[in-house]
Protein backbone atom coordinates (compact mmCIF):
# COMPACT_ATOMS: atom_id res chain seq x y z
CA UNK A 1 0.00 0.00 0.00
CA UNK A 2 2.54 2.28 1.13
CA UNK A 3 4.59 2.00 -2.27
CA UNK A 4 1.73 2.37 -4.64
CA UNK A 5 1.30 5.63 -2.62
CA UNK A 6 4.87 7.01 -3.33
CA UNK A 7 4.91 5.56 -6.95
CA UNK A 8 1.39 7.29 -8.05
CA UNK A 9 2.51 10.15 -6.14
CA UNK A 10 5.95 10.61 -7.48
CA UNK A 11 4.02 9.86 -11.08
CA UNK A 12 1.96 13.32 -10.33
CA UNK A 13 4.97 15.54 -9.94
CA UNK A 14 7.82 14.21 -12.30
CA UNK A 15 8.10 15.34 -15.61
CA UNK A 16 9.45 12.02 -16.73
CA UNK A 17 6.99 9.09 -14.97
CA UNK A 18 8.29 6.73 -17.58
CA UNK A 19 11.37 6.84 -15.23
CA UNK A 20 10.24 5.85 -11.98
CA UNK A 21 10.85 3.10 -10.32
CA UNK A 22 11.21 2.09 -6.45
CA UNK A 23 12.63 -0.52 -4.55
CA UNK A 24 11.98 -1.72 -1.09
CA UNK A 25 14.25 -3.02 1.38
CA UNK A 26 13.43 -4.44 4.66
CA UNK A 27 15.75 -2.51 7.66
CA UNK A 28 14.51 -4.90 10.36
CA UNK A 29 11.34 -6.30 11.86
CA UNK A 30 9.75 -2.79 12.59
CA UNK A 31 10.36 -1.09 9.20
CA UNK A 32 11.01 -0.80 5.37
CA UNK A 33 13.70 1.85 3.57
CA UNK A 34 11.67 2.67 0.02
CA UNK A 35 14.48 4.05 -2.40
CA UNK A 36 12.82 5.97 -5.43
CA UNK A 37 14.67 6.21 -8.55
CA UNK A 38 14.05 9.03 -10.40
CA UNK A 39 15.16 10.45 -13.48
CA UNK A 40 18.19 12.76 -13.10
CA UNK A 41 16.08 16.44 -13.93
CA UNK A 42 13.41 14.99 -11.86
CA UNK A 43 15.34 14.89 -8.08
CA UNK A 44 14.83 18.03 -7.26
CA UNK A 45 10.96 18.37 -7.80
CA UNK A 46 10.43 15.18 -6.00
CA UNK A 47 12.59 17.12 -3.16
CA UNK A 48 10.77 19.99 -3.85
CA UNK A 49 12.39 23.03 -1.91
CA UNK A 50 13.99 22.88 1.62
CA UNK A 51 12.43 19.43 1.06
CA UNK A 52 8.88 20.27 1.59
CA UNK A 53 7.72 17.64 -1.20
CA UNK A 54 9.82 14.68 0.41
CA UNK A 55 8.60 15.60 4.08
CA UNK A 56 4.60 15.80 2.41
CA UNK A 57 5.32 12.38 1.36
CA UNK A 58 7.03 11.36 5.02
CA UNK A 59 3.79 12.86 6.72
CA UNK A 60 1.28 10.64 4.52
CA UNK A 61 3.18 7.57 4.98
CA UNK A 62 3.52 8.30 9.05
CA UNK A 63 0.06 7.87 8.91
CA UNK A 64 0.17 4.07 7.17
CA UNK A 65 2.91 3.65 10.79
CA UNK A 66 0.36 4.60 13.17
CA UNK A 67 -2.13 1.99 11.64
CA UNK A 68 0.09 -0.93 10.88
CA UNK A 69 3.28 -0.13 12.78
CA UNK A 70 5.59 -0.67 10.58
CA UNK A 71 8.30 2.29 9.87
CA UNK A 72 9.68 3.33 6.97
CA UNK A 73 12.44 5.57 5.48
CA UNK A 74 12.31 7.39 2.00
CA UNK A 75 15.08 8.22 0.20
CA UNK A 76 15.13 9.64 -3.68
CA UNK A 77 17.81 8.70 -5.75
CA UNK A 78 19.16 9.47 -9.42
CA UNK A 79 18.49 6.52 -11.92
CA UNK A 80 21.50 5.55 -14.07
Amino acid sequence: MVQEFVISYARMIATHPEALSIIVEPMDEFGDEITLFADPSDVGKLIGKEGRMINAIKTVISGCKAKGGKSYRVNVKAAE
